[in-house]
């Protein structure tokens, strides 16, 4: 074979490899951008904190005192949850059917909020069921850092850097899916963004000044 019929074969080998890397979703190991599992509970993001404009931390207390923000309790879902058990379409609706009938109106309970008081061994009731025993709700993680990578809710909440973030707009989310890519690039843009302006006053005894962002290595990997 010819020297030119190499290097033909070469150069399409390599434009044909470089449109099927523009067409696929390649990206490094670890990158888990845009993953949204499907819950064993329909919960809506958008709806709590969007439309009801419930508060991150109400849900996720463990941010403002723990690494991690951790999975809120069932038991954070029935502080609303005992008296709320249906959207308000549902109730509305239920609520019409009864006055064409002339009957009461009976409770109404979504699917998705059923899933929630089984979960919690409670009856039609929603009090226990007795001898029953109530069973984990297994979420999906969505979020999840490499084990040599140590990060920390509570610094971050402390100095006021919003869920939305790191999390995305959550608020628009009815699936709640990993906004951005999380990597150490991603990460060290943001410290560097947040930097203490280097010309600003140090401390008299020459520490660092209050709102300094680090950049060191054993920040994140101790």
């Amino acid at each position: 074979m010819s020297t030119n019929h190499w290097i033909f074969g070469i150069c399409s080998l390599l434009l044909g490899g470089g449109a099927v890397l523009l067409g696929a979703d390649v990206r490094l190991p670890g990158n888990d951008q845009g993953y949204a599992p499907v819950q064993p509970i329909a919960f809506s993001h958008r709806l709590h904190a969007g439309e009801l404009g419930v508060d991150c931390q109400y849900c996720h207390f463990g941010a403002r005192q723990s690494r991690h923000a951790g999975v809120p309790p069932a038991s954070v879902c029935m502080n609303c949850h005992r008296v709320v058990t249906a959207g308000f379409d549902a109730l509305l609706e239920e609520q019409g059917r009864a006055e064409l009938e002339e009957r009461e109106a009976r409770p109404v309970v979504s699917p998705e909020l059923r899933k929630l008081y089984d979960a919690l061994a409670l009856g039609e009731d929603l009090e226990p069921v007795p001898g029953a025993e109530p069973t984990p709700i297994e979420w999906v993680r969505v979020h999840e850092l490499a084990d040599f990578v140590y990060f920390d809710h509570r610094v971050h909440v402390a100095r006021d850097v919003a869920c939305e973030t790191c999390h995305g707009p959550v608020q628009s989310m009815d699936r709640l899916r990993q906004e951005s890519d999380l990597s150490m690039g991603w990460c060290i843009d943001c410290h560097r963004a947040r930097s203490v302006d280097p010309h600003a006053e140090a401390r008299a005894d020459g520490g660092r000044v209050a709102d300094h962002v680090s950049t060191n290595c054993v920040s994140c990997h101790l």
